[in-house]
């Protein structure tokens, strides 16, 4: 239930606030002053598009705020555990939802005290609000909405089916298509999984290693200069640690041990001496050092180069080949490998793939036939019982002679909602052939006929806020005050919210709101005020006859008054 809705900036309305609480709630005022903005607000908090030509002129954004009591909703725990998910809270079954709408069309939603993603606004509305705009009134006429008010009186029974029946059918569609793409494409896959055979038979001949192109493009560069290697590793040897340099000329291990000998005959002479005589002597270490690996390297240079070189290249150049082929590295090459081994099992698993989905599309296609013929009987069998339903409530609201009946047909497939067309149809008067409602009924009637069909379903499928705008457009006299009754008839088990301009729906409200239209001269302003008493009764005088202090129309206004408390009694 909605306790309050607050407006700012939004079409007319400057700021507002509109105390509504249970019941019955009516909404009047003069062309202009604003009463569609309430509607617009709540369409606002419930996900509805922003527009940013809503906003007040002059101003930089719209803010509407609603605070929602939720605790006795019959989807509490599905609203709460949604609003937990979005980082907001529910304090003491209270439920605030903001939505902003900048002048530049920026749009914002929060929910519960936190910034959420707009639709998360239209996932609770579903749960908190049913709205009935002149639109929705229209909507009536499609055959998808008279499915789906026949699927809504029909309640948890046809529900859990249908549930049961679109998972089915879902898994039905999808395992027929995807059999239909296998034998439609199965010479192509054939192709495809030879082509991958012969690709990889020769990987696996080849059998590329990890950074093998790397080690290879290394040792080739070694041996294609084998013959410098060891020239340089020989004369840098011997110019170390050699008896054969010429002219008896000493080699480095020679003279840094020289070195070194000089120095300590010194050092006990000069303290500062000593480190340097370790340095020498690390020094004739480490070039003994480099002698011993230089000596282990020429020994360990390959004699026969050439013929390595050879085969080096041979390998560099199938690997080579198998890049030019599969990828612009060998990683690549590696990655097709693993991958077109799965793809290999995939495409050789095709007739037992395409056997298997065979299989399953006829056992999900009776599952389909089989709860589509649970689905038929048991919205034939709702269908009779929201047509007498229905029938009953038009005729309190001023139709005694209609009577609506409700046609299940079948249709050529089935489809996601089943395998059957509704059709809603209207008979005005004895005598008249019944017409749809899509094509035959009027405003006024389209009007009645929702209004029932709400009235009826609300027993079986209670929801916690009705909102009507304009639900009695087109009709008047004693239709109205029928609606007024009606309406407060649903308010018994619901909030309902009423845009309305006429007098006779208006009384019988419970709380009575008034759109008042202002101005200074540049910018309009409304207001909303609670009306009570003789300013009810002056708003009254106003819907009935223009005038709100009009003799006539104040008698007139205390008269409904009368009959709506006298109904309501």
């Amino acid at each position: 239930m909605i306790e309050e809705i607050g407006i700012r900036d939004l079409g007319v309305i400057d700021e507002a606030v509109l105390p509504l609480g249970p019941g019955f709630t009516a909404v009047t005022g003069e062309t202009g002053a604003g009463k569609t903005m309430v509607v617009t607000a709540l369409g606002l908090l419930l996900g509805a598009r922003a527009d940013a030509g809503a906003v007040r002129s002059g101003a930089k954004q719209a803010w509407v705020e609603g605070r929602w009591l939720v605790e006795a909703a019959p989807g509490a725990g599905r609203i709460a555990e949604r609003v937990a998910e979005t980082g907001g809270e529910i304090e003491a079954g209270e439920l605030l939802l903001g939505r902003s709408v900048s002048a530049e069309g920026r749009s914002r939603a929060v929910v519960g005290g936190r910034s959420a993603p707009v639709g998360v606004l239209a996932e609770l509305g579903d749960e908190l609000v049913v709205v009935h705009g002149q639109a929705d009134q229209q909507r009536l006429r499609s055959s998808a909405a008279q499915r789906e008010a026949l699927d809504r009186f029909a309640g948890t029974a046809l529900q859990s089916v249908l549930d049961e029946y679109r998972a089915a059918y879902d898994a039905w569609r999808r395992d027929a298509r995807e059999l239909e793409r296998l034998r439609e494409e199965h010479d192509s896959r054939v192709r495809e999984a030879d082509e991958l055979r012969q690709a990889l038979d020769e990987l696996e001949q080849v059998d590329p290693q990890p950074g093998e192109d790397l080690k290879l493009q290394e040792r080739a560069d070694r041996l294609t200069n084998l013959e410098d290697l060891r020239v340089a590793a020989a004369q840098a040897h011997e110019l170390i640690s050699s008896e054969a340099l010429i002219d008896d000329a000493p080699d480095a291990v020679t003279l840094v041990e020289s070195a070194r000998r000089h120095v300590e005959r010194v050092s006990p002479h000069d303290a500062t001496l000593a480190p340097i005589v370790d340095a020498l002597a690390n020094a004739g270490f480490q070039l003994a050092d480099a002698a011993a690996e230089l000596s282990g390297y020429l020994a360990g240079l390959d004699a026969d180069g050439a013929r390595e070189l050879e085969v080096v290249q041979e390998r560099r150049a199938l690997i080579t080949g198998l890049i030019r082929r599969h990828g612009a590295s060998l990683d690549d090459v590696l990655a097709f490998r693993s991958a077109g081994g799965l793809r290999l099992v995939e495409l050789d698993g095709d007739d037992e793939r395409i056997g298997a989905l065979a299989e399953s599309v006829v056992s999900l296609e009776a599952d389909v036939d089989r709860l589509a013929t649970a689905i038929t009987g048991l919205r034939t069998e709702a269908a009779a019982a929201l047509a007498v339903a229905v029938t009953a409530e038009l005729e309190a609201l001023a139709m005694p002679d209609a009577k609506l009946s409700v046609v299940v047909e079948p249709l050529a497939e089935a489809s996601v909602h089943g395998r059957d067309a509704v059709s809603i149809l209207l008979r005005p008067h004895p005598g008249a052939e019944p017409r749809s409602v899509s094509k035959g009924a009027s405003g006024g009637e389209l009007s009645r006929v929702m209004l029932a069909i709400e009235v009826v379903i609300a027993g079986t499928d209670p929801v916690p806020t009705f909102v009507f705008d304009e639900v009695d457009a087109g009709v008047g006299g004693a239709a109205a005050i029928e609606i007024g009754r009606r309406l407060a008839r649903l308010a018994e088990r619901s909030q309902v919210i009423v845009v309305t301009h006429l007098a006779q729906v208006a009384a019988f409200a419970t709380n009575h709101l008034s759109v008042v239209k202002g101005t200074d001269g540049q910018v309009t302003a409304s207001s909303v005020r609670q009306l009570d008493g003789a300013d009810r009764e002056a708003e009254m005088a106003r819907l009935l006859s223009g005038l709100s202090d009009s003799a006539s129309g104040l008698a007139h206004a205390r008269e409904l008054l009368e009959i709506a408390a006298d109904r309501a009694a």
